[in-house]
């Protein structure tokens, strides 16, 4: 059976992820329920509230609280019921406030450049990070994880010690601060093949 990614967002905007889910063997919907779907996938965007981790406004920008308030109840529903979630640039930010962790709400030297992704080399935990053979990730975001949410695990490091991807300890959730949709090289399509191997019944978490 097709796995079923519901992806948050305007299909019109994130036709890339809606390939690479279909390529890694998925299909992508931009509507449905939690029950009917297989996985939901939270992609890249603006910033969320501060006040959502406990912190004024010093540096956040391009705030939606529509959509901060849709991404943490779809999180509560998916992880209630057990389904994985793979949260990807601002998908991962929200999947630590989720969990109770903080943001840095500016980091120096990962933000586009000349319109296009920073690259640059990445450190990663035995595990499933490692064995994506992600020497080097893309990078183009100005937040990051701070301090990691209650069982959420850092898994993947940036050179200047910036966390690139978190895992939960039970639950099947993922996030990387990296875009795997854009990333040359095979970590990308490897991550949302795992990712979509999550989806069978067989590995199916309840927390």
């Amino acid at each position: 059976m097709t796995p079923t990614v519901w992806i948050i967002g305007d299909e019109r905007k994130y036709r890339n992820y809606v390939r690479a889910v279909e390529r890694a063997g998925g299909r992508a919907c931009f509507h449905g329920t939690p029950e009917a779907c297989s996985a939901l996938l939270l992609p890249g965007g603006g910033d969320m509230e501060p006040w959502r981790y406990g912190q004024p406004n010093t540096a956040a920008r391009d705030l939606d609280p529509v959509r901060d308030a849709l991404e943490l109840d779809l999180l509560d529903r998916f992880t209630t019921l057990g389904k994985p979630v793979l949260g990807i640039c601002r998908g991962m930010q929200s999947i630590n406030v989720f969990f109770g962790g903080t943001l840095f709400q500016d980091v120096p030297g990962h933000a586009r450049t000349d319109g296009a992704d920073r690259v640059h080399p990445v450190r990663s935990a035995p595990g499933i990070f490692a064995d994506l053979n992600a020497g080097h990730v893309n990078s183009s975001h100005h937040q990051a994880v701070d301090r990691p949410g209650n069982a959420l695990r850092a898994e993947q490091w940036a050179p200047d010690g910036v966390i690139e991807a978190i895992r939960h300890e039970r639950l099947p959730v993922w996030g990387v601060q990296w875009h795997p949709e854009r990333l040359p090289g095979p970590a990308g399509p490897r991550l949302f093949r795992a990712f979509l191997d999550l989806c069978a019944p067989a590995q199916r978490f309840r927390g």
